[in-house]
């Protein structure tokens, strides 16, 4: 089961890097609340898209052999980690509550995913 939740991540992960990359500006457009971080900046849409991108291949692999991939899912894990409390710091910070509810599937769920993941497929001797 845990292979199988690291998988779907990974294909979260890696589809918005993705898309990130390709689409840059449409991306920027649809994704709720992105508009309200200020202007688009292809620049910076395509860095964060390669953070994902590698985050969810780091990912995949863990998915497909966990013992080698831990450590990349460790990885992955620690950006999209620092990326939710860099939105939880925003909040506090006055973008308020709606925020963090916008973002909770998003943001949220990938890293508290990527957490257990990290846990339920360490190997036994890491």
């Amino acid at each position: 089961m845990a292979r199988i939740l690291a998988a779907l991540l990974a294909l979260f992960l890696a589809g918005n890097g993705l898309v990130m990359l390709a689409a840059a500006e449409p991306w920027y457009a649809a994704v709720p609340g992105v508009t309200e971080t200020g202007p688009f900046n292809r620049h910076f849409v395509n860095d964060i898209g390669a953070a994902f991108l590698v985050a969810g291949l780091g990912t995949g692999w863990a998915a497909w052999r966990p013992g080698q991939g831990w450590p990349a899912l460790v990885a992955g894990t620690a950006f999209v980690v620092l990326h939710a409390l860099i939105h939880l710091a925003e909040a506090a910070g006055g973008h308020g509550l709606h925020a963090l509810q916008r973002d909770f599937v998003g943001v949220f769920v990938p890293a508290l995913l990527g957490l257990w993941l990290v846990f339920l497929l360490k190997p036994k001797e890491a």
